[in-house]
């Protein structure tokens, strides 16, 4: 069930109306966002539901047994162990299965010794990344005793609940879990912010991030060999437009969902691509999961509690992780690398800078920073890694050739681009104005741009980019 779609509406406005008419009962309340929450993800495939049951009792119950060991520290590391490998476990099962036996038969036909290995067609679950880090975050924070214990019914609602459930935010417990424990209320204020995402969501996935990937982007990614340097310039350009647009998109209509059932979720976009640095832009890009792999990866890894060389090795791995969470693949690898990488050479430079040494101009850090981002974008785009060396080269060779770049392409682009150099808040300054405005006028003016959204367009509704993670 993908959130622009008339098929969703229909079933968030009667999710809305059934919660809000049980307010006075909030454990009821939970129970039917709960159930809604299995139907929605019941819409992509009823099998895996029970996948999804299945991890909020397993953390809820490794949750359980650290609390339940008291003071014994050994019993408290050995339940949180036994309670990440088992979340890694099915992690890997799903995601990484196929590609960890690809890569065996490889090695094994490399060295001489081929053989027919068993290799199984694994159904990727939907958001199974998104709710497992959700899972994991809680397990880690009560054995840090960050968090308090949840409810069963708590938890695997934090684990379950559609708006968030299959591409982020990544909720913690310690910030989702106290505002499902007392009996929600929704201002004028989460209201107009709430409306205000969902439709700049939808505009951004429906109209700009759709057009320029069926128009124009994917074409160019599927045969980069077939097109010019112009457009495969301006096709990594469109790529850096399409995926923000689409990724911020899911983000603002899950914020805005919430927030229309009164929970609050945490920002996780803030205009990144005006980064000066790579280490600025994953503080803008992502905030959910950059915030969850630094506090549970990069900490525990050491962090910069060892020294300098600890500490880009831990940046280094901490990316390289973060790459294989996006995909089974070695262009995800190589994408987190080159993250990993740079974010090292940034801090080995403001260690050893030269004092004498100017700094970069802002516009010139921004530039800088984005083009790294659009190398890195091409291998997460790209099929494979021929594909990603096919593009990279066509880029050098300077092809000319007829550009299939429309105007509206380009027009969307340079849109897209500029929703960077808005104000930081402008969303909120409209919405401390629409929250003055009659309901009557707000819901006619929602309706209106609804249908203004749904007339421009392309035909279909494409899923989140994020899905696949």
């Amino acid at each position: 069930m993908l959130f622009p779609t008339l098929t969703f509406g229909l079933f968030f406005l009667a999710v809305y109306a059934l919660a809000w008419s049980l307010r006075g009962s909030n454990e009821w309340r939970k129970l039917i966002l709960l159930v809604a929450s299995w139907v929605f993800y019941g819409a992509w495939d009823w099998r895996f539901v029970a996948l999804l049951i299945a991890s909020g009792f397993l953390n809820w119950g490794a949750a359980r047994l650290i609390t339940g060991a008291g003071d014994d520290e050994r019993r408290r590391k050995l339940f949180l162990v036994l309670g990440i490998a088992v979340n890694l476990a099915i992690l890997g099962w799903f995601k990484y299965y196929g590609f960890f036996m690809e890569q065996v038969a490889a090695l094994l036909t490399g060295l001489g010794w081929e053989r027919d290995l068993a290799i199984m067609q694994v159904v990727l679950p939907v958001g199974i990344s998104f709710f497992t880090f959700q899972g994991m975050s809680y397990v880690i924070d009560i054995y840090r005793r960050k968090t308090e214990p949840a409810t069963l019914l708590d938890m695997t609602l934090l684990m379950s609940f559609f708006p968030h459930l299959v591409a982020g935010p990544i909720v913690r417990a310690s910030h989702l879990i106290p505002q499902f424990q007392r009996v929600p209320a929704i201002t004028r204020g989460m209201a107009a912010m709430g409306v205000l995402l969902i439709v700049w969501g939808l505009f951004k996935k429906a109209v700009i991030a759709s057009e320029l990937a069926t128009s124009f982007v994917d074409p160019v990614f599927f045969d980069p060999t077939a097109h010019s340097t112009v457009d495969l310039l301006f096709g990594v350009y469109g790529y850096a437009v399409q995926i923000y647009c689409d990724f911020s998109a899911y983000s603002d209509m899950a914020i805005g969902l919430a927030a229309l059932l009164g929970y609050r979720f945490p920002h996780n976009f803030n205009q990144p691509y005006r980064a000066r640095s790579l280490q600025d832009f994953w503080r803008r890009w992502h905030i959910s999961l950059s915030s969850w792999l630094r506090d549970y990866l990069y900490v525990s890894l050491g962090g910069s509690r060892h020294g300098l060389a600890r500490l880009c090795l831990a940046l280094m791995t901490t990316m390289l992780l973060g790459g294989l969470w996006h995909g089974a693949s070695w262009n995800f690898v190589i994408w987190g690398a080159l993250h990993g990488g740079v974010l090292a050479a940034e801090r080995l430079w403001r260690e050893f800078k030269p004092a004498s040494w100017p700094t970069l101009p802002a516009w010139a850090a921004i530039g800088l920073t984005f083009h790294i981002v659009l190398i890195g974008w091409i291998f997460f785009r790209a099929a494979n890694f021929a594909d990603a060396t096919n593009y990279l080269a066509g880029i050098f060779a300077f092809t000319g050739g007829v550009s299939m770049l429309t105007p509206l392409a380009f027009v969307l682009i340079l849109l897209g681009m500029s929703l960077h150099a808005l104000p930081p808040h402008a969303i909120q300054h409209v919405a401390m104005r629409v929250r003055t405005m009659s309901a009557v006028w707000v819901g006619l003016a929602t309706g209106l741009l609804i249908l203004v959204i749904d007339a421009m367009r392309p035909e279909g509704v494409a899923p989140f980019i994020y899905y696949q993670f």
